[in-house]
């Protein structure tokens, strides 16, 4: 691995709470000692989800962040089921895509990460027309909070996502840009990614993965009309089989970083660069690697 090529990198470091698989309050306090800046908290349902979070809560949990010297790069605010392809649960997810992102505004972030399903190809299909409503509706909500919900990459190319964004008012909704997801499943180049998304990068996931063989992205993340929606629980399943693709630690796949952090600083990105392990077998030894791994490029 050639870091001599790229500029030290600046980024601050994150780690996804939920990786750790630890109760958050001990999440926190060991990825500040596994050296993180940041932390994203995923924010769906349970105790962080925001009908569960009181005003009280909501300031010790900021308490505690703050004095462990920490920020949160994010909140994940990933519905689940087909995203916003259908029409009929939209207002109900959009309503809660905003509490989520008002709880994020509250504990000192501006960034809620989510999946809001695959963008069909077809611009003029129902399907594409029901997507692009809601997220016009989010972004607009979010731009006036000078706030983003960020689509991660991966269930389709950035070339239509690009086409997507570029649709909307706003570039309240941007991207969370993930290089695994998008060599893993649609087998697209994350330079080129980066390249063709910059304008729209407010967020990152550090991840690593293979293909094996193609595969189709509905069968990952879901299509309405085609299967019962995403399901995280597969999708780790899928994950760690290994029959169509396999996430891996930093530097064992196909997402050469040395390019890709390169193309990150071209694009003149400065937000977080943010560890997901979704892998759940040694996810502390995994994430201490990982870190490890990102400091050799700063």
């Amino acid at each position: 691995m050639d870091t001599k090529n790229i500029k030290k990198l600046k980024n601050k470091t994150g780690i996804i709470v939920d990786s750790l698989q630890l109760p958050l309050e001990e999440g926190l306090i060991t990825a500040k000692k596994l050296g993180a800046d940041g932390v994203q908290i995923y924010a769906v349902s349970g105790e962080m989800s925001p009908e569960n979070v009181s005003s009280a809560a909501r300031k010790n949990l900021k308490s505690m962040i703050d004095g462990l010297g920490l920020e949160i790069s994010a909140l994940c605010g990933d519905l689940g089921g087909h995203g916003f392809q259908d029409h009929g649960l939209n207002p109900l997810k959009i309503e809660k895509s905003k509490r989520i992102l008002d709880l994020a505004v509250e504990l000192g972030t501006n960034i809620v990460t989510t999946h809001i399903g695959i963008i069909p190809e077809d611009p003029d299909s129902r399907i594409y027309d029901s997507m692009q409503r809601a997220c016009e509706d989010l972004g607009v909500y979010a731009k006036s909070l000078n706030a983003y919900f960020a689509i991660e990459t991966g269930p389709e190319t950035a070339k239509r996502l690009k086409s997507f964004l570029d649709s909307l008012s706003t570039n309240g909704v941007s991207v969370n840009f993930d290089p695994a997801n998008m060599v893993m499943v649609t087998g697209d180049d994350p330079v080129e990614g980066v390249k063709l998304l910059k304008e729209y990068l407010v967020h990152t996931h550090v991840k690593d993965g293979i293909q094996y063989k193609p595969v189709d992205p509905r069968n990952v993340y879901g299509f309405l009309g085609h299967d019962s929606g995403t399901d995280h629980e597969k999708i780790a399943e899928m994950v760690s089989s290994g029959e169509y693709f396999m996430e891996v630690p930093l530097g064992k796949g196909h997402v050469n970083f040395t390019d890709y952090f390169a193309a990150l600083q071209e694009a003149d990105y400065r937000g977080y660069l943010t560890i997901e392990r979704e892998v759940k077998a040694n996810p502390i030894q995994d994430i201490t690697e990982a870190i490890a791994f990102i400091q050799k490029f700063k």
